[in-house]
């Protein structure tokens, strides 16, 4: 197994791990561990470019039309963030792995609807059914699967902003972070000024679980990174569904999630759209790469 294999299963472990490491954290208020997420994240992310003297080029690339890319993209991201950590914490972990199951597909038709991409007749299927399974969720809840679906529209249009913005992932996410930092700052002394603040008030596990949530974030994100450099994407988009799958196990078996007959019907027509739309891919990039070996 090469290193980029490694890299990619490494983050994508990590990421399907998040809600134990999340769960450790219920006392804490979402919007605090949030906090503390982006605050720990850029101050790891810095510390990461001074070490490797990348700071001046870093500072090179700051203009106006960047600064307001990665704005509107750190945003999206907090915004997901908050979402996914409160969804785990209120015992919604189910629904947040289908979220990340739904992303793949929704971003494919955000790329026709904003980039002009023209999807196969076979994608459509796939994205129907999708929707088919979404709709028939909602049916059966008797209300809209709504943590599911914020999570993955946040995430769809985060990647739909980064398919545009122009810095690599480590300069990216350490803007993202860097112009959300003052308000999350700013929001955590003034919970510790209201007498609000978790941090250093419920225990020193929890300090140092809030300190660590910059480095479980920042850490799979540079294996990412490595590994997608490293391997095909075909190969990236497989091994994307290991992190919801293991939230999904994660929900059910250890967290002990209910997971009725009809929440089975919902979930298996999203993952036998996901297979098709896989399965399809792949024979659309064998057939253009023989193509390419003919001529």
């Amino acid at each position: 197994m090469n290193n980029g294999l490694l890299y990619a299963l490494g983050a994508y472990i990590m990421w399907g791990l998040f809600p134990i490491y999340w769960k450790w954290l219920q006392a804490v208020p979402a919007l605090q561990v949030i906090g503390h997420r982006i605050v720990w994240s850029f101050v790891l992310l810095v510390v990461v470019i001074i070490a490797t003297r990348q700071w001046t080029k870093f500072r090179s690339t700051l203009t106006l039309r960047i600064l307001g890319i990665y704005f509107v993209a750190g945003l999206l991201l907090s915004v997901n963030w908050l979402i996914y950590v409160w969804g785990v914490n209120a015992g919604h972990i189910v629904e947040t792995s289908l979220g990340y199951f739904i992303n793949p597909l929704l971003s494919v038709l955000l790329g026709m609807i904003f980039l002009g991409e023209r999807l196969r007749p076979a994608q459509w299927v796939a994205i129907g059914l999708a929707a088919f399974g979404v709709i028939y969720l909602t049916l059966t809840y008797g209300s809209l699967p709504w943590i599911a679906l914020s999570l993955a529209f946040t995430f769809g249009f985060y990647g739909l902003v980064k398919k545009v913005a122009p810095l690599g992932s480590l300069y990216g996410l350490t803007l993202e972070t860097g112009l959300m930092f003052l308000p999350a700052l700013g929001y955590l002394i003034f919970a510790e000024s209201t007498g609000q603040a978790a941090f250093g008030h419920i225990g020193n596990v929890s300090v140092l679980l809030l300190v660590g949530a910059g480095v479980v974030t920042t850490i799979p994100l540079l294996m990412f990174a490595s590994a997608a450099r490293r391997i095909p994407l075909t190969m990236v988009g497989v091994m994307q569904y290991i992190a919801p799958t293991l939230q999904f196990l994660i929900g059910v078996l250890i967290y002990k999630e209910p997971f009725s007959t009809s929440r089975l019907i919902g979930f298996s027509l999203v993952w036998t759209a996901l297979i098709f739309f896989w399965a399809e891919g792949y024979i659309a990039y064998r057939a253009r790469k023989q193509v390419v070996e003919v001529a």
